[in-house]
C-alpha cells in the first residue's frame, strides 16, 4: 500500500507520524484513507476537496500537475510540499 509522509505542520494531527500506510489508487483517496486514521486532517491539506493552496504533491520523487488525481501504485510514495515558483 501507499506510503504518505506527513508534512511537518500536520503531524501533530497525526499523533506525531511522519508515515502512514494508507489505501487508495490515487492520491485523493489516499489523503481520504488518512482521513479515516487521523479525522480532520483533510481539511486541513484539501480544504474544499481540492490541494491546499501554495502546497504540491509529488509521487514517487516526480511532482505532479494533477494533484490529486494523480494515479498511485502500491509501492508509491506521496509527499505534500509548499509549491515552488518561479521566474
Amino acid at each position: 500500500m501507499p506510503r504518505l509522509f506527513i508534512p511537518p505542520l500536520l503531524r501533530p494531527f497525526c499523533a506525531g507520524e511522519e508515515e502512514v500506510i494508507v489505501e487508495g489508487a490515487t492520491v485523493l483517496e489516499a489523503v481520504q484513507s488518512l482521513e479515516q486514521q487521523h479525522p480532520g486532517v483533510m481539511e486541513r491539506l484539501c480544504p474544499e476537496g481540492t490541494l491546499r493552496s501554495g502546497m504540491s504533491v509529488t509521487v514517487d520523487q516526480n511532482v505532479t500537475p494533477r494533484g490529486l488525481a494523480q494515479k498511485v501504485s502500491p509501492e508509491s510514495e506521496i509527499h505534500f510540499l509548499p509549491a515552488i515558483g518561479g521566474g
